[in-house]
């Protein structure tokens, strides 16, 4: 006889008789239940199999697998960011809590509210160096590095106020990811069944806003404000209260590129992601008023923060952090931004604002000259995206990832006009937009969802397009196929005269979509384009139209002489 291992291959699940005992596993269920979790996202693995388990019995949470922990982790990012809900991604031990690890940065860059729960190695083994299975040096390190917090369960009759205490840190400004790891010996262990209840007086829960009277004189005062609305406004539900300020006072709204969609972006007075042109750059320099909501003042969307505020700046953030954090502020105003405004609309209300016609004017041309300067720069893709929202419905989803199209004119020229409704890639990893894509479509099932991608990124997480096909999420997907790392071999070029390693050899991007279950074309020209998109939305199924870069026209790309410089060769 020879020693062999009998595989047997089964057909059908095998019923077994119904768990009856009551175990970590189950707690952590019952409080996704709890929290509204609808959705989590994941690979399934013999370190949390016992949570997949309960997920399946408990029978109210829809899984959906993805096909890589980092595509797990974008897709309930995304998810949680087209819905306002919080997103749950659950992940395997040790390299697969590392391969969520890129994503869950990204999630922290963006502020996403995302529970993040993975195994752990056995609790006897962790950091005895015995190398347990799928262990990691010090996965609770790893976590806290890519994490808003990182949590390691240590009491199994602890689960249900670990869990609740994760879930309320992921949910409270400043929103972002947390990771709870779970080791793999707890998840099945049974424990009592208690209930936790956290009882609350019932009080007057009202709150009492405290805003200085000058605020409100100042605003009735300016005769040049400017409105700078971040996402802060979308995770408050405060476009509402946004577009009444803005009718108030006249003022132009240059919004983040997070905050697109915070007002509709066909609004005469909205000028959009454009805070870096120099038509917005002199609209500051000559303001007398800065009313900011919610927003970061991000490095790449202010010139590194060399835009001129005026010292007449007031900040409305929930983040007391964001007091004077980018740009200085004469007032910081933390509180809800909805609440925040509607106490602000309130006051103006009772006062006499005489809007400055001229410089309304002024602004209203701002916004026009900010898309002409751009259309002038991107040759035939300012007719593409004018075809994409002639086509698209208006409250199309856009995802766009990290490539030339994308930060270049899809997230400037593509206008917006729901809050939710836009989604990109704060942290500038390239190939998450992908699985977002997919994340955005399961979250919003009644909005078409269009992914910008390109060649190169878009081969980091190919694997998730059968994700597409079997979650039945039928998304578009506009790959720029420019046959490498388009904005690397423009910097290459520029700064040394010569390039390296960003020459891609690609798959016939057509038959692999095909391959995949999608429906697909290529096109070469605008007018095919034009005819490819249609076809596109009118399959109602997912479907990939591969544009020829080099047949359509070579996007020429073109940044500072100063941020060219710093790549090269340079004394301290």
């Amino acid at each position: 006889m020879t020693n062999q291992t009998n595989l047997t291959a089964v057909a059908e699940p095998i019923e077994k008789e119904f768990q009856t005992e009551f175990t970590v596993a189950d707690a952590i269920v019952r409080e996704l239940v709890q929290a509204e979790v609808e959705v989590v996202y994941g690979i399934v693995s013999i370190h949390n199999m016992p949570i997949y388990d309960a997920m399946l019995r408990e029978g109210s949470i829809r899984m959906v697998t993805a096909r890589g922990e980092s595509g797990a982790v974008n897709m309930a990012d995304a998810y949680a960011r087209a819905t306002g809900k919080l997103g749950v991604a659950i992940t395997s031990t040790g390299s697969g809590a590392g391969n969520g690890a890129g994503s869950l940065s990204e999630t922290w860059n963006s502020g996403t509210p995302l529970l993040h729960i993975t195994g752990e190695a056995d609790s006897n083994y962790i950091g005895t160096d015995q190398r347990y299975i799928h262990e990691a040096k010090d996965q609770l390190k790893m976590m806290e590095g890519v994490n808003k917090s990182a949590y390691l369960l240590k009491r199994p009759k602890q689960i249900t106020p670990f869990m609740q205490k994760a879930i309320k840190e992921a949910l409270t400004v400043p929103t972002g990811p947390v990771t709870v790891s779970i080791p793999t010996n707890f998840q099945a262990q049974i424990i009592p069944d208690n209930q936790l209840v956290e009882v609350v007086s019932a009080q007057d829960s009202k709150v009492n806003l405290t805003i200085p009277a000058d605020v409100a004189e100042k605003i009735a005062a300016a005769k040049r404000p400017v409105i700078w609305a971040g996402h802060g406004v979308i995770a408050s539900g405060a476009s509402k209260e946004l577009l009444t300020l803005v009718d108030t006072i006249q003022a132009p709204v240059v919004t983040s590129e997070s905050g697109k969609g915070s007002i509709p972006e066909n609004h005469p007075l909205c000028i959009g992601n454009f805070g870096f042109f120099p038509q917005v750059e002199e609209l500051l320099k000559k303001s007398d008023l800065l009313i900011s909501v919610g927003t970061r003042f991000r490095g790449s969307e202010t010139n590194g923060w060399t835009l001129p505020a005026p010292e007449n700046h007031i900040n409305i953030d929930l983040n007391p952090n964001a007091f004077n954090r980018n740009f200085d502020t004469l007032y910081t105003l933390v509180g809800d931004a909805k609440a925040v405004l509607q106490e602000i609309n309130s006051s103006l209300a009772e006062k006499e604002i005489y809007p400055d016609c001229a410089y309304v004017t002024e602004a209203k041309l701002a916004r026009e000259a900010v898309r002409e300067d751009l259309r002038s720069q991107i040759g035939p893709y300012g007719e593409i995206a004018d075809i994409m929202r002639e086509q698209l419905p208006e409250n199309t989803v856009l995802v766009t990832d990290v490539t030339i199209p994308g930060y270049t004119w899809g997230n400037k020229l593509f206008d917006i006009y729901e809050p939710r409704n836009y989604l990109y890639m704060t942290g500038g990893g390239i190939g998450q937009g992908l699985p977002m894509a997919i994340g955005a479509q399961i979250g919003q099932p009644e909005k078409p969802v269009v992914l910008i991608a390109g060649d190169g990124g878009f081969m980091v997480n190919a694997g998730e397009m059968i994700t597409a096909i079997q979650e039945d999420a039928p998304i578009i997907v506009l790959l720029f196929d420019d046959g490498g790392y388009g904005i690397l071999r423009y910097y290459q070029e520029a700064a040394y005269g010569r390039r390296t390693s960003v020459d891609l050899k690609n798959p016939d991007f057509v038959m692999m979509a095909k391959s995949m279950g999608f429906e697909s074309e290529k096109v070469r020209s605008v007018d095919e384009f034009k005819e490819g998109l249609a076809n596109a939305i009118a399959s109602k199924k997912p479907y990939m139209v591969v544009v020829d870069v080099e047949a359509v026209g070579i996007l020429e790309y073109k940044d500072s002489d100063e941020y060219i410089a710093s790549f090269r060769p340079k004394h301290d």
